[in-house]
Order: structure tokens, then sequence, then C-alpha cells
């Protein structure tokens, strides 16, 4: 069976990167272009110039381009969306899409949404209406987290004992990682979480608060520990992902160091060569009307398909998923585990002690204590300028 896809947030130029967009839209579309069975048929973004621009690129045709998403959802006869724009709005798009009721799958970036009851709501209302959600948690379809995985399911290290991993922060980027601790643990549950944060200073990613430097710890049920420093701290950790064993470590990502590494205790270390860097493989964007192509023929343009990005293997789950009537790896439920671990840690920081999972709240603790932050400051400013 073939599937009808379109895109929501096309974003701007694809060129520049930065804190206020990474038009994700381009990624996401070469991964349905890849698949023969995928038709990329229309897009939606609120700047009719950015649609109309990834129109002329990906060779849709211009009476497929909408402002409004709801209404290329009564118009295109759809099975599947990408949802592309900021965090902050991502909530109310993909409960709109499952509710509409035409789709079978909602492909939504990360992270999943900017209150923890939204996040919550989006999960609830896709199963409720039986859409498949997933989030773009791409990371984990790498090759050094996947071999990473086969070492730890080896014994190569022994059981695990501890993860420790350092980012830039716990939102925007720390769910990735919080997403690949569920990985390697096999899913399981959390116990509780502690964490201290400072947020002294404006640190607005895409439209969405973080921490300037925090330190979070965490533990599971079976008793494995996690430890993630962000900001200032990343330097404590020296990795970007470290699993401890019993036996031995495993260290992805190590400073002007290979992407995978291990040892066994007492011994030397192992060099593991992958193809990918822990961050991706080389990417370039095909040019407009590039044909469709099968994941095993070459691709399109000027480049090809024998080397994929990790978005791309993450949209072929999603289709694989469908067809399969099964749960994806990155699925919704599987991603509100792992963001859960962000508000966990941003509650901790706010009640000042241990938190335990799951957690009893439904706003955002990090935007919460900011406003409260500024508030306070404003008012003793008015108190300043009254004296």
């Amino acid at each position: 069976m073939g599937y009808r896809v379109a895109i929501i947030g096309t974003g701007a130029n694809p060129e520049k990167k930065d804190r206020t967009g990474y038009a994700m839209a381009y990624r996401h579309a070469p991964g349905y272009l890849r698949l023969d069975d995928c038709d990329l048929v229309a897009c939606a973004d609120i700047v009719p110039e950015n649609a109309r621009a990834f129109a002329d690129h990906f060779d849709i045709a211009q009476t497929s381009v909408y402002e409004d998403y709801q209404e290329m959802l009564d118009e295109e006869d759809l099975d599947v969306v990408s949802v592309c724009v900021p965090a902050a709005y991502h909530a109310d798009i993909v409960v709109g899409c499952a509710e509409h009721g035409s789709l079978q799958a909602i492909h939504c970036e990360k992270p999943m949404a900017t209150t923890w009851a939204d996040c919550k709501r989006m999960v609830e209302t896709c199963e409720r209406h039986n859409v498949q959600l997933t989030i773009d948690n791409q990371r984990r379809f790498g090759a050094p987290f996947r071999k990473a995985k086969e070492l730890l399911d080896d014994g190569t290290v022994g059981d695990l004992v501890r993860i420790e991993w350092s980012e830039d922060n716990l939102f925007d980027a720390g769910v990735h990682t919080f997403d690949l601790c569920r990985y390697y643990t096999d899913d399981e549950e959390v116990d509780w979480v502690l964490s201290g944060i400072d947020f002294s200073e404006e640190n607005v990613w895409f439209g969405t608060h973080n921490e300037n430097h925090g330190l979070t710890q965490w533990k599971y049920k079976n008793g494995v520990y996690g430890l993630a420093a962000t900001g200032d701290g990343m330097e404590m950790v020296g990795a970007y992902f470290r699993l401890v064993g019993e036996s031995g470590v495993i260290e992805l990502g190590v400073d002007d160091g290979p992407a995978l590494r291990y040892r066994k205790d007492g011994g030397k270390w192992n060099t593991v060569k992958t193809d990918d860097s822990i961050h991706a493989p080389a990417y370039s964007l095909p040019r407009a009307g590039a044909r469709k192509v099968v994941k095993k023929l070459p691709g399109v343009s000027d480049r090809t398909f024998a080397k994929t990005t990790f978005y791309e293997r993450a949209i072929e789950e999603v289709l694989d998923a469908v067809d399969e009537g099964r749960e994806p790896e990155i699925s919704g439920r599987n991603a509100l585990a792992g963001t859960e671990l962000v508000y966990a840690s941003w509650e901790s920081s706010r009640r000042r002690g241990r938190v335990n999972i799951p957690l009893d709240i439904e706003d955002n603790p990090l935007t919460e204590m900011i406003e409260a932050r500024n508030a306070d400051d404003e008012e003793g400013e008015e108190v300043e300028a009254a004296d």
C-alpha cells in the first residue's frame, strides 16, 4: 500500500541553522522520498513564502501548499504527517491531527511539548483515536549507539551499573540522551530523580527556556543509577555518553576520540569502528524533482541513500511500525517516559528535593521558576524606584 505524506511547519532557509530554527522539514522530507511507497504530496506553514519554497524544492504542486494545516487535512486525503513546528505548538497540532480522523501516523519533532500536561495530552489523544504517534528521537538509530547496545547485551562490560551523560541542556538536547538511557535499560522504569539547576541567564532554544547549568541523578527500579551534567558541567562527565558495567566501561563521543570505545577493568581501550559519528553521517539535500527510490538503490540527484541520516532511519521505522502493526521504537509513549525525566529534574530543583516517578505536576517547573524570579525582580525595581 502507498502512503500520502505531508509536512506541517516547513521552516525557512534550511542553510540558516541557529537557535531560532533548523528547518527540520528539510531533514524529514528525504526520509519519505527514499521510500518507494511514500508520496510527499503537500505541506503547510503559517508563512506562505516558506511553504512555497519548500514545495518548489521537493516538487510539490503549488495547489497543495497551505497556510492552515486543518485545511490541508480536509483537502489532501493524507495518511502520515510530520510535525516540524517549534515545541510550544506541538501539542495543539498533534491533537488536532489525531482528532481529524484521517491519519494513520503522526511523526513529531522533539522535544514533545512545553508543559508536562501537554506531553501527556499528545499521547493520550493519539492512543484514543488509534493514531500512531512517534517523536523524532532519531539518535538511537546511529551505528555507534546500536553497537554499544550490542556490546552491553553481549555482556562485554558485565551488567549495567550506571549511566552517565553530558549535554548542553536537559530539554532541547537532553531528551535525546534520556531516550538513549531508556534504550540501554530496556525501558526500565525510574524510581526517583534528584536535580539542581541554574537558570540565572536567559537560555532560549527555539522559543523555549532551558537551564544554564545542571546536575541530575536518578535511580531505576532495577538498581541502575543515572548521572547527567548540562551546560558548564559537561566537562565533569568527560564524554557524551558512558555505560558503566560491573566489569568495564563503554564510552561514546569522547573529545578528540573515537565515536565508540570500550575497555574491561584493568585493560586497555578498544576502539570500535562505525560508519557514523555520534551525531550523523554526512548529510546533503536532494534537488527539486528528485525521483523516489527504494532504500537499497542509489539516491537522488547529487547524493545517494547508500548512507542514510538518522532522521531517514527514524522515518523508515515509523512506516515499518505502521505496516507491521507494532509499537515503534520511538513511540510517543516511549518518548513520554524519557521526557518525564526532564520535567522531574526541573521539579526537583523547584522543590529542592527528590521527586518520585510518576510525576504529579501539570506545568513547566522551569518556566514557572523563571517567571517568578522575573516578577520578583520587577517588584524589587518598583520598590527601589519608589524609594
